[in-house]
């Protein structure tokens, strides 16, 4: 598919990246998954109606557990590598991570909800979209690019109102075995509004292996990779929390996008070894 305009993301990533060989459950797990997902989503409208009613810690413990449910459903574990994404809720701070699927959301916002930035389908996603908006996504049409600096400062001033601002630094989706280039625009906003940056690296695997299976690229359909990720066996998304870039450690945007990719993909393709403060698999009782 041809880019809208020169500067709008894209990945080479397609069909041909998935591994559909990866070992898979039988049809009476998917089947169970299907339904504890539905249940899980349905239910969904209720958590939007509590959230409306509810402020502060309570209204983010109600979402991440709800997240967490959800992962869990899809047959999903997730493992947290490192701190929450903001250890001060008074102080703002950008969080930037890869993208690789629609379960990126899902497990940014079972570790800590955050204010996300995505594309604006997203929205229209049915029961998701409506628990995503919820979480106070905001919402960027990367196809007109004349609205860009309008969310550049809608971010800066969530930041300096000390909100966690997420954003997926390569602007689309890749396949989870390679990565983009962070594009440097959006960090424009922890520039202008002096907060640190969290880099998050998420990373999906099958056993010790790292998986394609969720990748969501190419001409792949929602439906098609919610499949996929409904018959992996022993599919684990992890998220690691890096430290903070504190603000002063670049002078520039594109300084700061190149310094937070580097240290990204030290993790990310398993260059280093991967502090980790605190590490805990969250599991529900579903499978």
């Amino acid at each position: 598919m041809s880019a809208a305009h020169p500067w709008m993301p894209v990945s080479p990533c397609g069909d041909g990246c998935v591994d559909h060989s990866t070992a898979t459950v039988g049809a009476v797990r998917v089947a169970w998954r299907v339904f504890a997902a539905a249940t899980v989503m349905l239910c969904g409208a209720l958590v939007v109606l509590a959230v409306l009613c509810v402020r502060g810690p309570a209204r983010s413990a109600l979402l991440r557990r709800w997240f967490r449910v959800l992962v869990r459903a899809f047959g999903v574990r997730l493992r947290v590598v490192g701190p929450v994404f903001q250890d001060n809720p008074g102080r703002g701070v950008l969080v930037v991570s890869n993208h690789v699927s629609w379960l990126d959301e899902l497990a940014i916002d079972a570790v800590q909800p955050i204010r996300m930035v995505a594309k604006r389908d997203i929205r229209d996603w049915p029961v998701l979209g409506r628990l995503i908006t919820a979480a106070r996504t905001v919402y960027l049409d990367r196809e007109r690019l004349s609205q860009l600096p309008g969310t550049v400062a809608e971010l800066a001033a969530a930041l300096r109102d000390g909100a966690a601002v997420g954003i997926h630094a390569e602007g689309t989706t890749w396949c989870g075995v390679a990565s983009g280039r962070y594009r440097p625009a959006l960090f424009q906003a922890a520039l202008d509004a002096g907060v640190a940056v969290r880099p998050v690296v998420l990373r999906y695997l099958q056993g010790a292996t790292p998986s394609t299976r969720p990748a969501f690229v190419g001409s792949d359909t929602l439906v098609g990779s919610m499949r996929r990720v409904l018959r992996a066996r022993g599919l684990v998304v992890e998220v690691h929390v890096l430290d903070e870039v504190a603000p002063g450690r670049a002078s520039s945007r594109r300084e700061l996008a190149a310094l937070v990719q580097r240290e990204s993909e030290r993790v990310a393709f398993g260059s280093v070894e991967v502090p980790a403060p605190r590490v805990h698999v969250v599991a529900a009782p579903v499978a």
